[in-house]
């Protein structure tokens, strides 16, 4: 359809147009909440009458005011995280009343300290295993203090009611974003991967769900019609790559560039940026502090030990989205998703019989030539 590219275009600016939006809302009296993270937990911010906003990260920007403060051996995403909140250039941050972050790794936990001196800061301190009774509790504990920090920080009362009603719409929107991705199942893929990305990256600056929902929902609808009318833009020769890994967005971007300029197609997002923190929804049978609790402690982040649940979801997808290779994306200094490179291969190879590669990086563009070279052997191979 005729639309479809300026639609594109729409996810693709949504985070600058966001800025007004953003902006807008503040004039209204509205109160923001920026968040960096998917176990941040959006229906307790919204249940607060707060708009959840996710915060710039993802530009080498601001990485060297960064390192005024910060080692320059640290992960690029934890340093552009906080050279945005530095200099003042995020317009999210700079609206936001409020920054909530989560103990996922031990160079974010120590920079939101320096972060709680420039805004009002709230720290989740994650349980570093998702088994047993003891981490749920643990989980449970952190999201009544925070239910509890921003009733006091904004004057309002968390409800049971208001608590479900943002739980129902959260859980729409990831059904949305379900049948968005889902798309990647198709062979060939309707879309790219830059486009895919576009989609999953613009959808954390959207402010409005329900509006959201509705063009995303209308969005997949018109992908489908479009498709199913012969309009396939997408050779079926591309080989089908799945990405996993630390998030994707803003400067990596270049690695799916270089993907589809090599002929691939990445048709499945594993990652932060994609199914991730969406593939389960949030059960709305039961208490909703409990339900959160289970929903945001099973998001297999390679911050958890073990992590068990990345390898059922990769093998799932695997086989889903049809995979002729995995590549996971590495950012450097980012220890966890480095050290777990190792088994994510052996299972790979020795379970699904299906070629990997990793790939470590960071926000600049001086190892394009690199990754380039490196890209185009592993999808030649395939």
């Amino acid at each position: 359809m005729n639309d479809l590219p300026k639609i594109f275009n729409e996810f693709n600016e949504a985070r600058q147009k966001g800025f007004v939006d953003v902006k807008n809302l503040k004039d209204d009296g509205k109160k923001i909440v920026g968040t960096y993270c998917t176990y941040s937990p959006w229906e307790l911010i919204m249940a607060a009458g707060a708009i959840p906003i996710s915060l710039c990260s993802m530009s080498d920007e601001p990485i060297a005011e960064a390192e005024k403060h910060l080692p320059k051996n640290l992960c690029p995403l934890i340093k552009s995280s906080y050279g945005f909140g530095l200099t003042d250039k995020c317009p999210y941050f700079y609206f936001s009343d409020m920054i909530v972050g989560e103990t996922t790794c031990d160079g974010k936990k120590k920079m939101y300290e320096y972060l709680g001196k420039i805004k009002p800061m709230h720290v989740m301190q994650l349980p570093q295993t998702n088994k047993g009774e003891t981490a749920f509790n643990a989980w449970k504990h952190e999201m009544i203090l925070f239910k509890e920090r921003l009733e006091s920080e904004f004057g309002v009362d968390i409800t049971q009611e208001k608590l479900k009603e943002a739980i129902n719409l959260r859980n729409r929107e990831r059904k949305a974003l379900i049948d968005f991705y889902e798309l990647g199942k198709m062979c060939p893929p309707p879309i790219t991967g830059t486009e895919m990305l576009q989609v999953l990256y613009g959808a954390t600056f959207k402010t409005d769900k329900e509006a959201h929902i509705k063009t995303l929902t209308k969005f997949t609808q018109d992908i489908k019609e479009d498709y199913e009318n012969g309009n396939k833009k997408v050779s079926e020769s591309r080989k089908r790559i799945l990405i996993t890994g630390c998030p994707l967005g803003g400067a990596t971007e270049k690695i799916i560039k270089l993907i589809e300029e090599n002929d691939g197609v990445v048709v499945c997002y594993e990652n932060c940026t994609g199914i991730k923190a969406n593939q389960e929804l949030v059960d709305e049978s039961i208490d909703p502090i409990d339900a959160l609790t289970k929903k945001y402690l099973n998001i297999p982040c390679s911050c958890m030990s073990p992590n068990d649940g990345r390898i059922r979801s990769l093998s799932t997808l695997v086989d889903e989205y049809k995979v002729d290779g995995v590549i996971d994306v590495i950012l450097q200094a980012c220890h966890t998703y480095s050290v777990e490179s190792y088994s994510i291969n052996k299972f790979m190879k020795e379970e699904k019989h299906t070629p990997y590669m990793s790939l470590e990086t960071d926000y600049s563009q001086n190892d394009v030539g690199q990754l380039k070279t490196r890209i185009a052997a592993f999808i030649e191979m395939l």
